[in-house]
C-alpha cells in the first residue's frame, strides 16, 4: 500500500479565522471578562444594600439573597446595556473607552494603568501644511 507524497499546498493554512483571537460570549453578549466584572460589581451593589437591609429587618439572610438578586439583575441589565454600546464597535471598544474616561478624569491613577499613551487632546487635526510661513 502506498501513501501518496503531500505537496507543500497541503500541509499549510491558507485562511486565517476571523475571528480566532477573539474572546467568545458567554451570557447576553458579554465575554468573560466582561462577565466578571459585571457579576462583581453587581454583587458589591448587591451587598451594600443587603447590609442596611439586614440590619433594619434583623434578619442576615437578606445579604447573601440581595447579592445573588443584584448579580441576577446586574448581569440581565448590564449585558443588555453593554451589548447596545458594543455593537458594531471593535472587540477593544469597551477597554479603550474606560481607558480614555479614566484618563480624562483620574489622570494620575490613569498612569498606573496604562491610560498615559492614549491621545486626550481635544481640537481639530490637520495634515495640510501651513501656509502662514510664507510661501516661496
Amino acid at each position: 500500500m502506498t501513501v501518496p507524497s503531500e505537496s507543500p499546498h497541503d500541509t499549510l493554512v491558507t485562511f486565517l479565522p476571523h475571528r480566532l483571537n477573539r474572546q467568545p460570549v458567554v451570557v447576553r453578549g458579554l465575554t468573560a471578562d466582561e462577565l466578571w466584572i459585571c457579576a462583581g460589581l453587581s454583587a458589591a451593589a448587591g451587598f451594600a444594600l443587603g447590609l442596611p437591609l439586614a440590619w433594619l429587618t434583623h434578619s442576615i439572610a437578606m445579604v447573601p439573597t440581595l447579592i445573588v438578586a443584584g448579580i441576577a439583575l446586574g448581569v440581565f441589565v448590564g449585558g443588555g446595556f453593554l451589548r447596545a454600546q458594543k455593537r458594531g464597535r471593535p472587540d477593544t471598544w469597551l477597554y479603550r473607552q474606560l481607558q480614555w474616561r479614566l484618563a480624562l478624569r483620574h489622570p494620575a491613577l490613569a498612569a498606573l494603568l496604562g491610560g498615559q499613551r492614549l491621545i486626550t487632546r481635544a481640537g481639530c487635526w490637520t495634515t495640510r501644511r501651513n501656509t502662514d510661513r510664507g510661501a516661496p
